[in-house]
């Protein structure tokens, strides 16, 4: 990730981070009524609550980086096309996969590289709750790979998303960037 050193261009990529912790809580939420086992659907409402405290913390920080609060940025059209993709998966093993193998992954590393290359000081609450959520999403997907062997559930499209998400140069749009 490019090094953002003004505020603005730290306040586009939390709005960034932003939507893409909203998009997670609306797609498990969508996706719980219609997953029929209970111990997925109880998962994704954990998880459901862990992305909307995401979500929270991260407006509130685009609100002391001098933008309105829960200022939302949309990701770059690459990166939005693969949430959509992501999205539109049906099956429960399918959802697990695509969330937990396909989107996870890449979220950490973008975020994790986030915290590396921002200014420790001027940017040490962005940090903060970016270190957070970094933790929050490993502590996911080790429960949904639990999950997994639990419920037998097949290999999805989670390695292709990986794959693809790998190949997308910034989720941060290109006014942000």
């Amino acid at each position: 990730m490019t090094i953002l050193k003004s505020v603005s261009a730290r306040a586009d990529a939390v709005g960034t981070f932003r939507y893409v912790s909203v998009w997670l809580m609306e797609t498990t939420a969508r996706w719980t009524p219609t997953t029929p086992e209970m111990e997925a659907k109880v998962m994704f409402g954990r998880h459901i609550w862990d992305y909307a405290q995401m979500a929270d913390a991260l407006g509130k920080r685009t609100f002391e980086l001098r933008r309105h609060e829960h200022f939302t940025l949309a990701p770059s059209a690459a990166y939005t096309a693969l949430l959509k993709e992501a999205g539109a998966a049906h099956s429960t093993a399918d959802r697990i996969s695509a969330l937990y193998d396909g989107i996870l992954p890449g979220l950490i590393a973008r975020y994790s590289d986030y915290i590396a290359g921002t200014d420790k000081i001027l940017d040490e609450p962005t940090i903060v709750i970016v270190d957070r959520i970094v933790r929050e999403l490993a502590r996911q997907r080790a429960e949904a790979d639990e999950l997994k062997a639990v419920l037998k559930l097949a290999a999805g499209p989670g390695p292709h998303l990986a794959t693809r998400e790998k190949k997308v140069s910034s989720m941060l749009a290109e006014a942000a960037a």
